[in-house]
C-alpha cells in the first residue's frame, strides 16, 4: 500500500481564517439584534422580572447540558470570584434593567442608548488590563457618552431631563461593560462560551428562586407572540448568541472581529420598524450614528493602540 492510499493518508485539519472569525461574530451580533425589540414584545403581557430571571433559567439549562455533555472541568475558586462580576453583569444585570426599562421607552430608542456598549466595554477593559491608550481613546469614548445622554435627554422633552428608563438603560450598559471586559479576560483561561455557561451556573439559584417567586406572586399571562419572544431571549439571545459570538472573537483577529458589533444598533432599529412598526425618526438616525461613530472610533484607537 503506498503512501497515497486513502486507507493511511490523512487529511490536513482545515485551519480557520480570518473570515470565519468575522462571520461567527456577525451571527452572534445578528442574534443580539432581535433582543431590544423582542424584549419590548415580552414586556407587553409578562413581568419584566420574570422576564430578566427566566430568561436566564432556562438559559442555564441548555450550559449545563453543554458542560456536562463535553466534561468541562470546574473553576479554581479565584476563578469563581471572577465569575461572579460576569454573572453580575451580563445575566443579572442587563436583562433585568433592560427589561424594566423597555416597559416604557420605545425599542428604537433603546437600541441608541445601547449603543455606547461597545465603547464601555472597551473603557471597561483598558481600565481592568491597566492598558494606557491614546487621548482619542478617551475623547471618542466620552463623545460616544455624551452624544447618547444628549439623545435620551432629547428624546425624553428636552435636553437635560432623563427619564426612569434612560438612567436602567445606561445602568444595563454599565453593568454588560463590566461583565464583558471580564468575560474577555476570563475566557482566555476558561474557553469562550465555558465563561458564560459557568456564570449562568453560578447565578441560577438567584434566577430560580426570583422566577418561581415572580410567577405565583402573578403567574405569567402572554399571548403565542410574547411567549415566542421569551423564547429567544431565553435560548438564543442569552446562550446561543453568546456562544457564536464568543466564537468569533477566539478565531478573530479580535480587533476585528469587535467592531462587528457596531452593527448591532442599526439592526435593532431595523427590526423595532419592521416587528413593532415604530417610526424610524431622523432624530433616531442621527443619535444612533452619531454613537456608533464615536464607539467606532473608540474601539479602533483602542485596538492600534
Amino acid at each position: 500500500m503506498t503512501n497515497k492510499s486513502s486507507a493511511i493518508a490523512s487529511r490536513p485539519t482545515p485551519v480557520p481564517t480570518p473570515t470565519t472569525g468575522l462571520l461567527w461574530g456577525l451571527v452572534g451580533v445578528v442574534a443580539f439584534s432581535f433582543t431590544i425589540p423582542l424584549t419590548r414584545v415580552a414586556v407587553g403581557g409578562l413581568s419584566p422580572l420574570f422576564i430578566g430571571s427566566g430568561r436566564a433559567v432556562v438559559a442555564t439549562l441548555l450550559a449545563v447540558a453543554a458542560l456536562t455533555l463535553t466534561r468541562q472541568p470546574l473553576p479554581s475558586p479565584r476563578q469563581w470570584r471572577r465569575l461572579a462580576v460576569v454573572a453580575g453583569g451580563v445575566v443579572v444585570g442587563f436583562p433585568m434593567l433592560t427589561s424594566y426599562a423597555l416597559v416604557s421607552a420605545p425599542a428604537a430608542h433603546g437600541a441608541v442608548v445601547i449603543a455606547v456598549l461597545p465603547a464601555a466595554t472597551a473603557v471597561m477593559a483598558v481600565l481592568r488590563g491597566r492598558e494606557r491608550p491614546p487621548g482619542r481613546f478617551w475623547l471618542a469614548a466620552g463623545a460616544g457618552t455624551l452624544a447618547a445622554v444628549v439623545f435620551a435627554s432629547a428624546q425624553g422633552g428636552g435636553v437635560g431631563r432623563l427619564h426612569v428608563a434612560d438612567l436602567l438603560l445606561l445602568g444595563a450598559v454599565l453593568a454588560a461593560a463590566v461583565g464583558y471586559a471580564e468575560g474577555g479576560l476570563l475566557s482566555r483561561e476558561l474557553g469562550s462560551w465555558q465563561t458564560v455557561s459557568w456564570a449562568l451556573v453560578l447565578a441560577f439559584p438567584l434566577m430560580l428562586a426570583l422566577s418561581v417567586a415572580t410567577a405565583v406572586a402573578s403567574p405569567p399571562r402572554g399571548t403565542p407572540a410574547e411567549w415566542a419572544a421569551f423564547a429567544y431571549l431565553a435560548v438564543v439571545s442569552m446562550f446561543l448568541g453568546f456562544v457564536a459570538w464568543y466564537r468569533g472573537l477566539a478565531i478573530g483577529p479580535m480587533a476585528q472581529v469587535s467592531q462587528v458589533q457596531l452593527a448591532q444598533p442599526a439592526l435593532s432599529i431595523v427590526w423595532a420598524a419592521l416587528l413593532l412598526g415604530e417610526p424610524l425618526t431622523g432624530a433616531t438616525v442621527a443619535g444612533a450614528a452619531a454613537v456608533v461613530l464615536c464607539a467606532g472610533t473608540a474601539v479602533r484607537a483602542r485596538a492600534r493602540r
